[in-house]
């Protein structure tokens, strides 16, 4: 499992996902994102990492103590459920359609036309992408999309996202971005 604490209250780990099966260049690691809000731990698209179960078990432990918070759990897109209801179950929490405060959600036409949601933290600048944006840097994968969204179509409809003040992009496959993330966010748009 890699771990990196990006900013206070704010983590994100990637682990191999055992039933994935990686195309365009990805590879089997897939990431989630914690999330310490005001008023819940919202863990998005989680994923327990099979090769360090215990160990993961127990820091969230701590810190569902710690923060007397309730779980939410959030997804990208409805394929990236990863251990969702394992959560949900062993802390009483809830999958939600709606972020809590303190989040935005931003719903797309994502990977084939399917509904996506990005999810906007703005205490941090943080935007966390599903399946629309992949790779080291993140990219769009055009074979994804309906033949009508290639290109410019996909691209000019999320543009929006540059109105956006984002210091972090935070894609489910690849690497987080953690400097110039805004301009590495415009050039996937080009």
């Amino acid at each position: 499992m890699d771990l990196q604490e990006l900013r206070p209250g704010l983590w994100r780990w990637a682990s191999t996902h055992p039933d994935w099966v990686p195309s365009d260049g990805l590879t089997r690691d897939v990431a989630s994102v914690y999330y310490a809000a005001r008023d819940a731990l919202v863990l998005i698209d989680p994923l327990v990492p099979a090769e360090e179960e215990e160990r993961f078990w127990a820091a969230l432990d701590r810190d569902v103590d710690r923060l007397g918070l309730p779980v939410v759990v959030l997804l990208t897109v409805p394929w990236h459920e990863r251990s969702a209801h394992r959560i949900v179950e062993r802390y009483g929490g809830t999958v939600a359609d709606e972020p809590p405060a303190g989040l935005g959600a931003i719903r797309i036409a994502g990977v084939g036309g399917e509904p996506e949601t990005l999810y906007w933290i703005p205490e941090h600048g943080a935007l966390v992408a599903g399946d629309i944006l992949v790779g080291t840097p993140p990219r769009i994968v055009d074979a994804w999309q309906p033949e009508a969204r290639r290109g410019e179509p996909v691209r000019a409809e999320l543009r929006h996202l540059l109105d956006l003040p984002v210091e972090l992009l935070l894609p489910a496959h690849g690497d987080a971005v953690l400097e110039d993330a805004h301009a590495v966010l415009a050039e996937a748009l080009r």
